[in-house]
Parts: structure tokens; C-alpha cells; sequence
């Protein structure tokens, strides 16, 4: 299944409390629950003013439509064609 990466942009989002967090990943979680297993949450990177998310799905129209029911901003959806590593370089 491909693995995609979403740019939220989400000014402050650095700032946002853990209780904030705790709530988005909720509602996230709950989408996830009634759209079913094809599309899998496996973990964000908060920044200054964005979020980075990595998921499993389908399609980059199954991340759209996540977005959509969440409330979520999706600015950039790419595909993720390969993963590197230090273990690469062996």
C-alpha cells in the first residue's frame, strides 16, 4: 500500500497546547474509524507553522477525502517513492 506524506500548514502550530494536540489526534482518529482499515494514521511531525504526517492509504483521494471529514488542511500530498536511512550507506 503507498505511503503518503501531508503538509498541513497550520500557522501557530507550535504552539498548540498538548491538550489542542490530544484533540485534533482525536477527531483524526475518529475520521479514520468510519472510513476503515485502507487508511492508516502512523505518526506527525509538528513544526513551527506546519504539520507533517505520514499515512498509508490507497490514493492521494482517500487522504483528500480524510482531510475533508476531519477538517484538516491537506496543502500538499506527495507520495512516497523510496525511504533512505543511515543503513543505506552500508
Amino acid at each position: 500500500m503507498p505511503k503518503f506524506v501531508i503538509e498541513r500548514e497550520i500557522p501557530g502550530a507550535g504552539d498548540l497546547t498538548p491538550d489542542q494536540l490530544k484533540g485534533i489526534s482525536q477527531t483524526s482518529c475518529g475520521v479514520l474509524i468510519k472510513m476503515g482499515p485502507e487508511i492508516q494514521w502512523i505518526e506527525s511531525f509538528v513544526t513551527d507553522d506546519k504539520i507533517y504526517c505520514v499515512y498509508i492509504a490507497p490514493n492521494e483521494e482517500m487522504i483528500l477525502e480524510h482531510a475533508s471529514q476531519g477538517g484538516f488542511p491537506a496543502n500538499k500530498i506527495c507520495k512516497v517513492i523510496n525511504t533512505i536511512s543511515p543503513v543505506t550507506a552500508e
